[in-house]
């Protein structure tokens, strides 16, 4: 019905009505001037931008799309990107005072956009799309710069793929701290894991999606830049165990993650190459171009981390469980 702004200094109150209820409805530029709000009035999508200092209205703006689907600002809060439902691959790229600067079609007459994201410098546009595939535009022209596949085999011998292997943890080590500190008591019967280096060809493991079901698990859910623009992370849901790590300054596939559980959620170091992931157990996995690593949360009872956020330094990262959170200080190296 509307929207309710609450200043937390001056306690004044702003309404902003008829927002759109859909999967990113709201953005803020992210030197945090402006607001979009994506708005329906008479089976019309519309887009408004807001002064957020005064909650002035600055654009307000029809949109060429069937039901708007999310909105999402570059960086630089030059370019506003609008997507259409996911019946239709449609992306339109507006300016600040609402006119449409281009639009971008893939394809038609199949399922369209799954998830969007913006290179920190606004230069690259990646969109993730039902068919598997992450397309690139560039920022002068918005045509296609590249596509990148997710096949269920990786065969270039370029690619190193990583692959989590289960240890148990040895007896010596179990043996040598009497009493068993807190952490060794809590992952005694937690199976460690660490990373292989995996010979290509490898097979990933694939999952056929349920074709008539709502929302079938297919197709590039998850994708994000390096704060460095060197590195694109993505997740095709049909092969939900792997990551997948672009080289953006060479257009190519560098790196494959293989992890033993479903990936449910990864973000970059806001200051460095570094991707942060997890699946839903009680680990938190590192890459970075020197290797990657797995770190067993040290907490006592089933631990489990759905969701992981970086500290703005990069210095720490919050891990939350459903009902917990605990918050992982990385070590610096002395330089």
């Amino acid at each position: 019905l509307r929207i309710t702004v609450w200043s937390l200094c001056t306690k004044s109150v702003s309404y902003i009505k008829y927002p759109k209820a859909c999967q990113q409805g709201i953005a803020f530029a992210k030197d945090g001037r402006y607001m979009a709000v994506a708005e329906r009035r008479d089976c019309k999508d519309f887009v408004s931008i807001f002064v957020c200092s005064d909650w002035q209205l600055l654009r307000h703006f029809d949109t060429e799309t069937q039901d708007l689907s999310g909105i999402e600002w570059a960086p630089n809060g030059c370019v506003l990107a609008v997507w259409d439902t996911c019946l239709e691959y449609k992306i339109l790229l507006y300016s600040l005072d609402g006119r449409l600067l281009a639009t971008y079609q893939a394809y038609e007459w199949s399922l369209g956009i799954k998830s969007i994201a913006w290179s920190p410098s606004s230069q690259f546009l990646a969109i993730g799309s039902y068919d598997e595939k992450v397309r690139i535009l560039n920022h002068v022209t918005w045509k296609k710069i590249t596509e990148f596949e997710h096949p269920a085999t990786i065969a270039n011998s370029k690619t190193i793929v990583y692959k989590e292997v289960e240890k148990s943890p040895s007896a010596e080590t179990e043996r040598l701290s009497f009493p068993p500190s807190r952490a060794s008591s809590s992952s005694r019967f937690s199976t460690q894991s660490k990373y292989d280096v995996s010979q290509v060809p490898v097979s990933l493991h694939h999952i056929k999606p349920v074709a008539d079901r709502a929302n079938p698990k297919m197709g590039v859910g998850m994708l994000a830049f390096s704060a460095d623009n060197s590195f694109l992370a993505t997740r095709n849901d049909n092969i939900p165990n792997a990551v997948w790590i672009w080289d953006i300054q060479k257009l190519k596939l560098s790196v494959v993650l293989e992890q033993l559980c479903a990936i449910q959620a990864f973000q970059w170091d806001p200051r460095q190459p570094r991707l942060a992931l997890c699946t839903g157990n009680s680990k938190v996995y590192v890459w970075s171009p020197a290797g990657c690593v797995s770190v067993q949360v040290p907490m006592e009872g089933d631990f489990q981390i759905v969701s992981l956020s970086w500290h703005p330094s990069g210095d720490s990262l919050v891990l939350l469980s459903k009902d917990n959170f605990c918050v992982c200080y990385l070590e610096r190296e002395e330089v």
